[in-house]
């Protein structure tokens, strides 16, 4: 087992104040969670203790759930991954389907791991809506209408006795860049663009949920007034003019309005087209595909420049299946925040895809069940 550190490692990387430091590796090691191995090399002082987690201690299990794909992981309480799995889905069918193929999954993964339910330790998951923080309820999630007050956490708990913590997805990534960056960074944005588009805040170093658990649904704010409507009734909210199913929705009009050759090839060979394809047809210099790309960054651009005028953000990561799209998508978002924003607010401003990549959600899964553990010790 991985060392977790000093006390005050272990407390930077979980995003805890120093002060609350000393009482929570008291009572963790009282549980049995930690135990001490050894004093470290001392920088000036009392050398610091090492601490470890306890081999017996246990997995945690990450779950990414976007609304067409779900993405688990079993990991260890130093958030390293055991092991993995990815696979599409339709959030669509509804919980019943969704979550007996992931129970399903995760016994298998669990398997070969060589630990079973009962050695789990706790679950931290990310869904593409809404949701209540304290109940773990989805509340009309627009992409998932099924899903609404359906309690996921008591469903999981017919065959864990460990507790499951729900988020929205976008929060899970902003907890893996957090755990990441080793507390480097103590105010900036995460933002997922896919089938929806999503914001993760982080500020003062702390997710930032607000009062309901609604903060960051920056899809359906209205970008076009005159724009189609959004599944969630509203006109020109940005997920339909910008989100993957508008890249999908425009290239197809490019590819059978004759306006692009090789849109028309690709729609012809697949049978539909895809974000990927779209970028593909970019990359090879289609002047339609290169321009349904630069009004998608256009108008998340337009979005981010009010946020980040309102937030002032040290940076943007933005990730999510549309960063397949490549680097016109990041050029045009950068091209637009720099131009409507205030000259004080983009001074430093750094804007990049996230790090973390795919691997964003199920890291910030892990980080979500073990933080969560923690504060319930």
């Amino acid at each position: 087992m991985k060392t977790a550190g000093s006390r005050y490692a272990l407390s930077d990387r979980l995003a805890f104040s120093k002060s609350k430091t000393n009482t929570l590796i008291a009572g963790l090691l009282d549980v049995g969670m930690l135990q001490e191995s050894g004093l470290r090399r001392s920088t000036g002082g009392r050398p610091p203790e090492t601490l470890t987690f306890s081999p017996e201690l246990g997995v945690l299990i990450g779950v990414d759930l976007g609304a067409t794909s779900m993405d688990l992981a079993i990991l260890r309480p130093d958030l390293s991954v055991l092991a993995r799995h990815t696979e599409a889905a339709d959030v669509r069918a509804g919980p019943g389907v969704v979550l007996a193929r992931l129970r399903l999954l995760l016994r298998q993964l669990l398997a070969q791991c060589g630990y079973n339910e009962k050695q789990v330790i706790a679950i931290g998951m990310g869904v593409p809506g809404p949701v209540d923080f304290e109940s773990a309820q989805l509340v009309d999630p627009p992409l998932m209408p099924e899903w609404d007050s359906f309690s996921i956490r008591d469903y999981l708990r017919e065959e864990y006795n460990a507790i499951a913590f729900v988020d929205n997805d976008v929060n899970l990534m902003a907890l893996g860049e957090l755990w990441r960056l080793q507390g480097g960074l103590q105010n900036f944005l995460v933002i997922k663009v896919g089938t929806g588009i999503g914001c993760g805040i982080v500020c003062h170093g702390e997710v930032h949920r607000g009062a309901n658990g609604s903060a960051g649904d920056v899809g359906h704010i209205c970008v076009d007034v005159d724009g189609p409507r959004c599944h969630c009734g509203k006109l020109g909210c940005l997920e339909v003019m910008a989100a993957a199913p508008a890249i999908v929705r425009l290239a197809t009009q490019a590819a059978t309005s004759g306006e692009s050759a090789l849109l028309a090839a690709s729609l012809e060979a697949n049978g539909l087209l895809t974000p990927e394809l779209v970028g593909q047809a970019s990359r090879n210099g289609d002047a339609a595909a290169n321009r349904i790309i630069q009004e998608s960054g256009n108008h998340i651009g337009q979005m981010l420049a009010s946020v980040v005028n309102f937030f002032n953000p040290s940076h943007v990561f933005i990730g999510g299946g549309l960063t397949r799209l490549g680097p016109q998508l990041l050029a045009s978002v950068r091209q637009s925040v720099y131009q409507r924003s205030l000259a004080l607010s983009t001074r430093h401003l750094e804007i990049q895809y996230t790090p973390l990549a795919e691997r964003a959600g199920v890291v910030g899964a892990g980080v979500l069940a073990m933080q969560e553990t923690l504060k319930h010790r």
